[in-house]
This record gives C-alpha cells, sequence and structure tokens, in this order.
C-alpha cells in the first residue's frame, strides 16, 4: 500500500514554534500534546501517515509507542535519540512507493535522513503549511456557510418566502 508519512522530530518542533515554546515554559506535556493536536489536524487534511518521535534519552525503561487521534507517538528507548529512532524509521518506511518526510530544523539530522531518501522539511516550512491549511479550512467553511441550497423549480422570491413561512409554521 501507498503511504506517505511524515515524521516529526517532536521536541525540535517544539523548541522552534512561538506558541509551542511558550506553552512549554509552564508545562512540557501541554506542548507535547498541542503539537500532537495540530499533527492529527494535518494528517486529517493531507492524508499522510503522522508519527511524532519524542526523544526519551534520559528517560529509564522501554520505548513506548501509541496512537492518539490517528497520530503515531514513540517515546526513544533508554539511550536512544530521536535523531537514531528517526533515523531508523526512515530505512523502515522508504521504498519506491511511500515518500516519506522528516520534520525538523537539526541540520545535521537533514543531511543524514536527506542522504537516506527521504525529504525534509524545517520547522518553519512545516508551520507555514499548517497555517496554509488551517487558512483553507477557515475560507470552506464560510463558503458553505454562505452557499443556498438550489431548489430544482425555479420559484419567484414571494412564492419561496411563502413556502418559508409554512415550513416554519408562520401561516
Amino acid at each position: 500500500m501507498i503511504m506517505d508519512v511524515l515524521v516529526v522530530d517532536g521536541y525540535n518542533i517544539i523548541g522552534a514554534w512561538d506558541e509551542l515554546k511558550k506553552i512549554k515554559e509552564n508545562d512540557m506535556g501541554q506542548a507535547r500534546d498541542r503539537l500532537i493536536d495540530l499533527m492529527a489536524e494535518y494528517k486529517a487534511y493531507s492524508g499522510l501517515r503522522v508519527i511524532v518521535v519524542y526523544d526519551a534519552y534520559y528517560v529509564p525503561g522501554m520505548s513506548s509507542k501509541y496512537n492518539t487521534h490517528k497520530v503515531e507517538v514513540i517515546y526513544t528507548k533508554e539511550k536512544e535519540t530521536a535523531d537514531e529512532c528517526i533515523e531508523r524509521l526512515v530505512k523502515t518506511l522508504m521504498n519506491v512507493k511511500n515518500k516519506v518526510y522528516v520534520a525538523t530544523s537539526d541540520y545535521a539530522e537533514q543531511r543524514t535522513i536527506f542522504g537516506q531518501g527521504a525529504l525534509r522539511k524545517s520547522a518553519r516550512e512545516l508551520s507555514i503549511e499548517l497555517k496554509s491549511i488551517d487558512k483553507e479550512i477557515k475560507e470552506k467553511i464560510e463558503q458553505h456557510k454562505t452557499m443556498q441550497p438550489q431548489s430544482k423549480i425555479h420559484l419567484d422570491q414571494d412564492v419561496m418566502e411563502k413556502f418559508e413561512k409554512w415550513r416554519r409554521g408562520h401561516i
């Protein structure tokens, strides 16, 4: 099955986006959750498989992986960096049918994954793309609000107003 994938370096993006940096100052968990919410919107709109990787290098224990809002979230295993996990994912996901994008502003990581055949997206590019998607969604909602259902029979305005009064029970 062909499935384009976006792999997100979670803490790198949190450190790069102003909104998430502000949230991180008070609560890192909320910043992680907000990024996942944003990536869920991205996934819903783009149709890409989205994987967010968080570095658990200094956290003892096993790695964890779960899905939330149809976004895959991975916490690396002990003594594994997010970069190492992302590189392993790219190797696993890359084939002639899939496009794999990695969202990070870590230049060294961008060069490594680019060398493996993945496409890179900087934190800024991903932010711009999300804002564009948000704008498109708002425009579609407004367009939908202004659309009037079209009658299959042409009626004069005064007849349509009478029908509308009947429909609402104002005879």
